[in-house]
């Protein structure tokens, strides 16, 4: 913002960039959890290991909660003003 970036292209910046870890960690997640589920399937009792339901619901709440995690201090950061910052620092 201090080079003339508008405050919502910063936003958009980040939550790009957290997006991208979210996904990359949600497909890798979902791989282990699919490929650990056949060691854990007799502990279960009256589930199944592989459930899509599950897996489809985990997803979108890490996603969500993750778009939020990023979102925030994003948002918070972009109500800043630069010049002041770069005065402080």
């Amino acid at each position: 913002m201090a080079l003339g970036a508008a405050p919502a292209r910063v936003v958009r910046l980040v939550l790009s960039r957290v997006s991208i870890l979210v996904g990359i960690g949600v497909l890798v997640g979902a791989g282990v959890s699919a490929w650990a589920s056949k060691f854990v399937a007799t502990l279960l009792y009256g589930l199944e290991p592989r459930d899509p339901v599950t897996l489809v619901t985990s997803a979108i709440v890490l996603a969500t909660v993750g778009a939020l995690a990023g979102w925030l201090p994003a948002w918070r950061a972009s109500r800043i003003d630069p010049a002041q910052v770069l005065r402080d620092s």
